[in-house]
This record gives C-alpha cells, structure tokens and sequence, in this order.
C-alpha cells in the first residue's frame, strides 16, 4: 500500500485526455527521448564515453578530463531523456515545454558546434551533423504540438483549459 501511494505521488494520473496538439509531436518527443537516452548511455557508460572511439578525439592528453566530461554529459542526457520519454507517454500536456525545451538545448549545440566554439581542422562528431537533420524536424513537432489538433477538436476539447465541453 505504501510503495503504490509513492508511485502515484511520483507519477500523478496522466494528462493524456487534456492534450491538444498533434500526435505526431507526441510520437516525435518518443523518438527523440530515444535519440537522447541512447548516446547518454554511450557517454556514461562506455569505457572512453565514446569520445575517443565514436568521436575520434585524441585522448593522449587531458583523456581523462575529456572522458569524465562525456560522462557528465552522459547523465544530463540520461536524465533530460528521461524526463522527456516520461512526459511523451504520460503526460503529454507537457510536450510543448519538452520540445521547447529541447529545442533550446539542441540549437545551443548547433551554434556551439558550427559557429561559436568549432574545434579547427575540421573534425567534426556525428552528433554535430545529427542537430542540423533533428533541429528542423523539433521545430515542425514543436509547432504541431501548439495547434489545436483535429482529434482535439472534434472531442469539444476547449484551447485555454483542456476541459471538455458537452458537443451539442
């Protein structure tokens, strides 16, 4: 009795009725949670984060650093992804702000990558190319979560407050 009254404070009733936006945007925020919990686990998880044998980074000096750096890296992902993964299932009312959110994130990564602190040579890790396919496609489920879907509307879902009305 007690484990089930904490595992409903953790995880309150879902909001799935409430949610307004394409489902698409839901789906999309799956699949991302998915992209974002896999290379965490590869940064956290593998013996060099990957920096060295997916990133082609040279770890003669300051290895350990990087590596500890990945790491790091590693559970903000594990972490942001599964908060992410949470909401896509269960709380999809929260789905804009994950998306928001997670745009943020990933164009920071864009500029950083690509404009503001590019590492000369010319080397670039896969995750760099990766933002620039995912950004476009996080902006487009970003904006189908924020318009009122056809399946919303047809249930009589109101647009400020997710309460259903009586469909006359």
């Amino acid at each position: 009795m007690q484990n089930s009254l904490m595992l409903t404070r953790l995880f309150p009733p879902s909001t799935n009725d409430n949610y307004r936006g394409s489902m698409v945007s839901a789906y999309f925020l799956t699949l991302l949670s998915i992209l974002t919990i896999a290379p965490g686990c590869i940064h956290e998880f593998a013996p060099d984060g990957g920096a060295g044998t997916i990133a082609g980074l040279n770890l003669t000096h300051n290895g350990r650093l990087v590596i500890a750096l990945f790491a790091w890296a590693g559970a903000t992902q594990i972490a942001f992804g599964l908060a992410m993964l949470v909401v896509s299932l269960r709380y999809r009312t929260l789905a804009p702000l994950m998306l928001g959110l997670a745009l943020v994130e990933l164009t920071l990564h864009a500029l950083n990558a690509w404009l503001l602190k590019s590492v000369p040579g010319g080397h670039r890790p896969p995750e760099h190319y990766g933002v620039l396919v995912i950004l476009p496609l996080l902006l487009i489920a970003l904006a189908l979560s924020l318009r009122t879907s056809e399946r919303a509307a047809q249930s009589g879902a109101l647009p400020d407050r997710g309460i259903r009305r009586q469909v006359q």
